[in-house]
């Protein structure tokens, strides 16, 4: 373990080496302000939950919110309306002696974390990029948003990779082919399974001492394109308890994610990806933890160890363009995840993802939609699964205005 995050290590000191060392390609431009953009869309959702889901996420189709016993979310059948796909943007471009100046802020209404169940503002880009570098919070490296199908559910197919954090990067290579390398910020969660509420556990706390790294290659051509991303990160967490027990430890978390859009014919696209790690639950759509508890028989001082959970993630989606005012897109999306021994029977295990649905486009700028959304989740050792289906109407209603100026 010490030598890969020795490695690690060396290999994040060169990417920052070559991000403030490169040279410039456009030193000699002249500094000229070129556009603005404002942009964004109004979205009603509308529909029927026929079965439970956890109430903050009543108008999304997450496996991982589904209940993990019968009736945890009360009674079946439930009505909701929800505008919390609404979103602003704004996007700056201007010439400078260093090449293109790109910034990127935008939000929408859709609240998480602590704000989850809510309508309210919510940041999604902060982000700024000078020629081959970049800053700020923006898609990860490890996620491709192409694979991204047009659906009308909010949250999105569960198996694939999707993160926006905040990063540094370097593009050496930029266009529809591009080489990209970020360093991002850490963070990881952890389930202390069938121990949890244990006074000893309460002194267990994260440590992140390194970025995360994170790479993607995308090769295009007249096919569409394949992209390859990979990430690694170090994981740690102390005991800073004064017992007899020693639970500190660390982890190394890493995946590849492979995915790409193919063109099929002039009116259709496939949008896939399948990713295997360890450890990188958080840069997946739609997961529990990146860390789990495992039992250590034998030891008095670590009778527990912490373990990064391996992952595995698939999305498949079709986007067919029947004509300029009717679309469907129709697929499936899976995430398994290998629990560790010592978490609860009722962790979650498994989960699957389908969505079909038919847009309507009846004049520039507006879509409505009608889609049939369908999720499961499945336990760990107890033997329960559930399911949940959800038919959903939308309404969006597309703005932007763009502003030149020399």
């Amino acid at each position: 373990m010490k030598h890969v995050l020795t490695s690690f290590r060396n290999l994040s000191l060169a990417i920052l080496l070559v991000l403030f060392f490169a040279p410039s390609t456009q030193a000699q431009e002249e500094t000229k302000a070129k556009a603005m953009e404002i942009y964004g869309f109004i979205m009603l959702d509308a529909g029927y939950n026929f079965d439970q889901i956890h109430p903050d996420w009543y108008d999304v189709v997450r496996p991982t919110k589904l209940p993990a016993f019968k009736n945890q979310y009360g009674a079946n059948g439930n009505t909701y309306f929800s505008v919390r796909q609404t979103r602003l943007g704004f996007k700056n471009y201007f010439q400078t002696p260093m090449g293109e100046l790109k910034t990127h802020f935008e939000f929408e209404m859709f609240g998480t974390g602590v704000d989850a169940g809510q309508t309210t503002i919510r940041l999604r880009h902060a982000y700024g990029e000078l020629g081959k570098f970049g800053a700020g919070q923006y898609w990860s490296p490890f996620m491709d948003i192409d694979v991204f199908p047009n659906t009308v559910e909010y949250w999105g197919p569960t198996g694939m990779a999707f993160f926006r954090n905040v990063q540094v990067r370097y593009m050496p290579i930029q266009g529809e082919t591009r080489l990209t390398f970020a360093l991002e910020r850490p963070g990881a969660s952890a389930d202390q399974g069938v121990y949890s509420g244990r006074v000893e556990l309460q002194d267990v706390k994260p440590k992140f001492k390194l970025p995360d790294l994170s790479a993607e290659y995308r090769h295009a051509g007249k096919f569409g394109y394949v992209e390859l991303a990979g990430i690694v990160r170090s994981i740690e967490w102390e005991d800073q308890g004064l017992d007899q027990y020693d639970l500190g430890g660390d982890a190394l978390g890493w995946g590849l994610n492979l995915s790409t859009n193919l063109k099929l014919g002039k009116t259709a696209t496939f949008r896939g990806s399948v990713l295997y790690g360890e450890g990188i639950q958080n840069y997946m759509n739609d997961a529990p933890v990146d860390v789990g508890i495992k039992n250590n028989p034998g030891s008095t001082v670590t009778p527990v160890v912490g373990v990064a959970l391996p992952v595995t993630g698939i999305s498949a989606f079709i986007d067919q363009n029947w004509n300029e005012k009717f679309s469907t897109a129709i697929g499936w999306s899976m995430i398994d995840i290998d629990n560790s021994d010592a978490q609860a029977d009722d962790a979650f295990k498994k989960g699957n993802y389908i969505v079909g649905n038919l847009m309507y486009y009846p004049v520039k700028n507006v879509m409505c939609g009608i889609e049939l959304q369908y999720g499961d989740r499945e336990n760990f050792k107890d033997g329960f699964s559930t399911s949940i289906t959800k038919v959903q109407f939308s309404f969006k209603y597309n703005f932007a205005q763009t502003f030149y100026r020399e």
